[in-house]
């Protein structure tokens, strides 16, 4: 915002370098929108290790997925990074813009004239407080928003929590690729974050957790987790957990469902979060961030209010078919890739597994969509039933018998009880028919250079 000739106030709770186990990989598509935004330098001089696809681990058997980049440039890949580098990166980047001021500070409420929003309370580092004035305040303040409940209406979900390790020295079996290991109760997963170093992320379902502090958890690790993970990187997982550097983080899900309040906007985990199973978190804000900053560039003046508050709404519809493609995935793969006792849930979960393992369009496409390349809604749903048609098939051939149709029936209604509930909390008319929704709303033509 601040090249298209606008002054930006950036009050940020915390300047010191971040330290998480999530936000660490950057998806193909979200790569794509860093060049957009001309910030693609900023995955430059942290050690960021290049992603070229999945692999994925079942049982004993394993099938590499790659990314669809042959149309792109050699340099379009995926990456992933300790996240608090790519954050300082960013951040320094922005402070060198002379229009922008980027000050530490906690928003402690939002200011609110004649139901418009107007600006910002906070508090800084010494304890004063101030108050910031603007035509539009973007709220971004993450997963722990406390100015969310203003804005939208929000339904946080948590499903399962991340446990964290990091494996160093050791090779994956598939260099430059995530790694997802089916396991049983949900899924594992392995990424370099450095060139050393290898991000473990276990999912553990509910949001109970074994107690770190009396050694449960490191119990739990060995005897659960590790003879589920490949032979290659069971010696690194258990000196990783005997390390202790265990980390914990609960993977909150919440459908972005706002009710657009003039002169502000919600934006990343504040406003909309999905699993990160599919790492797709990043490619979604950075995506936004596009849509965001081509709806305002026509405007001359943000003080504009009815303006504004149209070209806003219309964020809302534009957003929808890359978000709400990504969120569904995750959501939808989520429950697929989770073990079940229910023979239906398992015939899916092998399905998919032989699916991709097929190679061709049958794994290009799902990662294409996974990787936000193709973000198209409808092409998420043709194959999710392709899934579930494949798996009933097998169930059929050579002699189909009582007993497998109606499993194969019940994979059917289960493939369809994971994914209608997702999309009817994204939206249908939102999701497939974005132009149809009265907030759509087209820039006019710029008619000067800010």
């Amino acid at each position: 915002m601040s090249r298209d000739g606008r002054r930006v106030h950036v009050i940020e709770r915390d300047l010191t370098e971040p330290d998480r186990i999530v936000g660490e990989l950057l998806q193909p598509g979200g790569y794509l929108k860093l060049v957009e935004l001309g910030l693609e330098d900023c995955v430059e001089e942290i050690d960021a290790q290049r992603v070229l696809g999945y692999a994925l681990f079942k049982e004993g058997k394993n099938t590499k997925l790659s990314y669809p980049l042959e149309k792109f440039h050699s340099d379009v890949s995926g990456r992933s990074f300790h996240n608090g580098r790519f954050i300082q990166r960013m951040r320094e980047k922005a402070a060198t813009l002379s229009n922008v001021k980027l000050e530490q500070g906690t928003v402690t409420s939002l200011l609110e004239e004649n139901k418009t929003i107007s600006g910002v309370q906070y508090k800084t580092k010494d304890g004063q407080e101030h108050t910031a004035y603007a035509p539009l305040t973007i709220v971004c303040d993450g997963c722990f928003s406390n100015l969310r409940r203003a804005l939208c209406n929000p339904k946080v979900e948590v499903p399962s929590c991340f446990v964290g390790l990091v494996l160093e020295n050791c090779q994956l079996p598939f260099a430059n690729h995530g790694h997802v290991i089916l396991a049983d109760p949900s899924p594992i997963l392995f990424y370099p974050i450095s060139s050393t170093e290898v991000r473990c992320l276990v999912d553990v379902p509910g949001q109970k957790l074994p107690s770190i502090a009396n050694g449960e958890m490191a119990k739990y690790l060995k005897t659960m987790v590790a003879p589920q993970i490949p032979p290659e990187l069971h010696d690194a997982f258990m000196s990783a957990i005997d390390k202790g550097n265990i980390r914990t983080m609960p993977n909150r899900s919440m459908p972005a469902d706002p009710h657009p309040t003039p002169g502000a906007l919600l934006m990343g985990d504040a406003f909309n979060m999905r699993h990160p199973l599919t790492g797709g978190g990043m490619t979604v804000v950075l995506s936004d961030i596009v849509v965001l900053r081509d709806l305002l560039k026509p405007l001359c003046d943000l003080n504009d209010a009815a303006s504004l508050s149209r070209y806003l709404e219309s964020f809302y519809t534009l957003r929808k078919p890359v978000a709400s493609t990504i969120n569904t995935l995750a959501g939808a793969l989520y429950k697929v890739f989770s073990a079940s006792p229910d023979q239906a849930r398992k015939e899916m979960r092998q399905a998919c597994f032989d699916y991709l393992s097929l190679g061709g369009i049958f794994s290009t496409g799902p990662i294409a969509l996974l990787s936000g390349l193709n973000p198209r809604p409808l092409s998420l749903v043709l194959h999710f039933f392709a899934v579930a048609i494949y798996g009933v098939g097998r169930l059929l051939l050579p002699f189909p018998s009582p007993q497998r149709l109606w499993i194969g029936a019940r994979l059917i209604w289960s493939a369809a009880g994971i994914i209608f509930p997702i999309i009817k909390a994204e939206g249908v008319r939102q999701m497939f028919f974005p132009a149809t929704v009265p907030a759509y709303y087209k820039a006019p033509s710029v008619k000067s250079d800010i």
